[in-house]
């Protein structure tokens, strides 16, 4: 079965087209220039490549998940990391090679040597879902996931040039270095054990720099970018380093040119669908597990941004720009890097302070050679920062906070004060913190989620600033969950969302009640009130979506299955109504819920930690947390409990599991929710006497309420079919909403849209404007309503903000408007 009967781009699934069972990427270096006038990132990406699992047979039956497993190294982790204050610099780097590589940079550019794009072998650009096997042509073909790039040259690099290199073989300078034993260099330097990670950085850095020696020729699809040479024809000796010249589109769907607000331009890359092939070619597939380094230039005005361990200082070059420098030594897969550049403002706290978030700990040499044997890793060999002894302790990890100039004083007032709160209760649930520092960065406004977290950076949107504390504490503590489940134990395959989602979103009222200190009765409480809210919505979810979409594993027993050379799709990945769709946050989250109540919350949380201990830094599917879970609890607690019936009960199976479906009278019956019921009595009783236009018998009280309380109270009444103009200016003026949370003014712009309540229609612009991450079903409900001015609204404010929103988003309320 090839690819091409596998992938219908109709049926909006995402294809993974990189052929990852052949060859796969072991490292990247990024060297790459911003440039804000036209909207476009060039450089060049160095790839560093090892024959895969499946490289000695480019041809036969498709495979099994097997296939996965067997990429990952078996290697054990001896040794502890120790961390380069300031980040690595590329004073490192040789100024020889860096002559050499700007030399070279501008020949092609002036040149314009880049004819390999007209050639092709036997690939049609219109076959965009072909599986890599002889495609009449016996040459080895290198597929990586590309997208809305522009690539100019493909080069094989003479990694033999390197000053040094030959400590990793034994030949010398005056040798004429054969194919197999460039090769080799690169073998031995991508599989360098974890205490040479140092020098492995600087000589990834130096080969990075090295002169080419040979274009290679290339093509580019709608999904991918192949590779090959003349004469070659297995993955061994295929190149095993590369460089690829090449420019993003200013629409390049992985990116996101915008201003922040302050009105300053800024790009970030926006955790889209097609995650990061529109930034640069790489392999997506979670199964691709690399490390990184990039040096990324942009005027100095701006500030550079990444998913990287070191805390960059910046380095000054000539006509007012600065260099970045990042890297990251633990490998992961490419759709986590993340990079934002604009000219955002660090937010420090008073020099009083007890914690000091800009500094990165540095661990000197005898703590990094000191070892920590309580457990072994079971993940391919890296500095793994679980095995660093004086990590288990570190409650707060070291953390910096940027954001616009004009939001400073928001991420000062609430922001500052949260995260180590939210920090500290983390690793009071879960232990050591998976990654040695934080970033967290507030992105601008047309950002389309309200958080999403990437190795050491998150980003929030501004939503989560105005209103208090809870939804900023909430929504903190859930990309703080992602550390662990999402980034450092990830989806094997990405359609088992809920591995990640469902975890962050249980995880953060764990995280949210250690972070309030409440008491046992008190966190009790809260997170009852938020499992009716949650079911609420689930249940809104499954009435308006197809059921194909509510399913969590929607291939079933075939999840993690892939093509023979490691192509896949994810499942519904394009569907633009997925992205919206909150069920495998909820879905997961009761899952997981139901298990904790189940097993008791106590012996839950032990095994997390367990699991947590024996996964890091690998790639599950739900059979591994679900087989261990069962083996580690005792039979009569796992009685009626099998990883079967749990697939076909939750995660198999459209509709609302069944388990839930008892449960809704607990939660309506507890205090909080009872509370909100009393209040919306009596908001009825005095809308019936404004309709009836009695007079007032007697003043009514009404109690002070938490965020979530005003939201379940704001849903009970948007269940009304009438309410007075009257009651919702009393409405906003008791519980002062328009100063309220973005999940409390988003239910009061619901009411004021529902009630066509004129005089807050300004609330509603407001919220469209400024909470674009959620005010995208607030265009549904104006256009719905058909009357004129509601639809006048919806237009007038998707016009204002057209340009610079969403893509998705854009083209969902689009669809709604025209």
């Amino acid at each position: 079965m090839t690819m091409e009967n596998v992938l219908d781009p109709s049926k909006d699934d995402l294809p993974l087209m990189a052929n990852t069972n052949h060859i796969l990427v072991k490292h990247y270096v990024l060297d790459l220039d911003v440039d804000f006038e036209s909207h476009v990132i060039e450089g060049a990406i160095i790839i560093f490549l090892e024959p895969g699992s499946g490289c000695k047979k480019l041809s036969g039956a498709d495979g099994g998940a097997g296939q996965l497993e067997s990429n990952q190294s078996n290697k054990v982790e001896t040794s502890q990391p120790y961390h380069i204050p300031g980040g690595f610099s590329s004073e490192m780097r040789s100024q020889d090679f860096a002559d050499c590589d700007k030399s070279e940079k501008n020949a092609s550019d002036r040149n314009g040597n880049h004819s390999n794009r007209e050639q092709t072998y036997g690939i049609s650009s219109s076959k965009n879902f072909c599986d890599p096997g002889n495609l009449g042509s016996e040459d080895f073909l290198l597929i990586l996931d590309c997208c809305d790039l522009t690539v100019l040259k493909v080069e094989e690099v003479d990694v033999a040039a390197v000053p040094g290199i030959e400590r990793f073989t034994k030949f010398t300078k005056q040798t004429d270095v054969s194919k197999e034993l460039k090769n080799q260099i690169v073998h031995e330097l991508v599989t360098l054990p974890a205490d040479h990670w140092r020098e492995q950085l600087y000589y990834y850095a130096c080969c990075s720099q090295a002169p080419g020696c040979g274009e290679l020729l290339f093509t580019s699809s709608t999904w991918s970018l192949e590779i090959r040479k003349m004469g070659v024809t297995t993955a061994t000796d295929f190149p095993h380093i590369l460089r690829i010249w090449y420019k993003t589109k200013p629409e390049g769907r992985s990116v996101t040119w915008t201003t922040d607000q302050s009105g300053r331009p800024c790009v970030y890359t926006m955790g889209s669908p097609i995650n990061n092939r529109a930034l640069f070619p790489c392999q997506e597939p979670p199964v691709a597990m690399s490390t990184w380094q990039a040096t990324v230039r942009a005027a100095a005005s701006f500030v550079v941004l990444m998913s990287g361990e070191n805390s960059a200082k910046p380095t000054q070059l000539q006509e007012g720009y600065l260099s970045w420098n990042y890297y990251v030594t633990m490998p992961m897969p490419a759709s986590t890097f993340t990079i934002a550049v604009g000219s955002w403002k660090e937010v420090k706290l008073e020099p009083c302070s007890l914690n000091e978030p800009s500094t990165v700990t540095s661990f000197s040499s005898s703590e990094a050679d000191s070892r920590c044997t309580s457990w072994v890793c079971g993940h391919m060999e890296y500095p793994c920062h679980f095995q660093n002894p004086g990590a288990a302790s570190q409650a707060i990890i070291p953390y910096r906070v940027f954001a616009p100039e004009c939001l400073q004083h928001f991420c000062e007032e609430i922001l500052l004060q949260l995260i180590p709160r939210c920090l500290s209760a983390a690793h009071a649930t879960l232990g050591t913190h998976p990654f040695s520092r934080l970033d967290v960065l507030i992105v601008p406004a047309n950002f389309a989620s309200l958080g999403m977290a990437s190795p050491h950076i998150i980003f929030l949107s501004q939503s989560v600033l105005p209103g208090g504390s809870h939804l900023c504490g909430t929504r903190l503590c859930h990309e703080i969950a992602h550390a662990w489940f999402g980034l450092a134990i990830g989806a094997r395959d990405w359609t088992e969302e809920w591995l990640s989602e469902g975890f962050a979103t249980h995880l953060e009222d764990v995280f949210w009640t250690e972070a309030q200190k409440l008491s046992y009765d008190e966190a009790k409480e809260q997170q009852e009130l938020k499992a009716l809210l949650r079911w609420r919505r689930l249940r809104d979810e499954v009435q308006n979506s197809s059921e194909e979409m509510q399913v969590l594993r929607p291939n079933r027993d075939e999840t993690g299955q892939v093509s023979e050379s490691g192509a896949s799709v994810v499942k519904y990945g394009l569907n633009p109504e997925k992205i919206f769709m909150q069920v495998h946050y909820l879905k997961g989250y009761f899952l997981l819920r139901f298990l904790a109540s189940r097993l008791g919350e106590e012996t839950f949380f032990s095994f997390l930690r367990k699991f947590v201990h024996k996964f890091h830094g690998q790639l599950i599917l739900s059979q591994d947390f679900l087989h261990m879970l069962l083996e580690d609890v005792s039979e009569e607690k796992r009685f009626g409990l099998s990883v079967e019936d749990i697939f076909q009960t939750w995660l198999d199976t459209s509709g609302i599991p069944k388990p839930l479906q008892g449960e809704t009278q607990t939660w309506a019956e507890s205090r909080l929710v009872q509370q909100v019921n009393d209040e919306v009595t009596k908001w009825i009783r005095v809308n019936l006497r404004a309709r009836k236009r009695r007079r007032r018998e007697h003043e009514e009280v009404f109690e002070k309420l938490l965020p979530d309380q005003l939201v379940l109270l704001l849903e009970s009444l948007l269940e009304e079919k009438t309410l007075c103009p009257r009651i919702l200016q009393s409405l906003e003026k008791t519980y002062h909403l328009r100063e309220q949370d973005a999940e409390v003014r988003h239910r009061w712009c619901e009411l004021v849209i529902k009630h066509k309540y004129t005089k807050a229609y300004e609330d509603v612009e407001r919220f469209l404007l400024e909470d674009q991450a959620m005010g995208v079903y607030l265009y549904g409900e104006l256009m719905v309503s058909e009357n004129a001015k509601q639809q006048q609204l919806a237009h007038k404010c998707f016009e204002m903000t057209k340009e610079d929103m969403d893509r998705s988003s854009a083209k969902v309320v689009a669809e709604m408007l025209f």
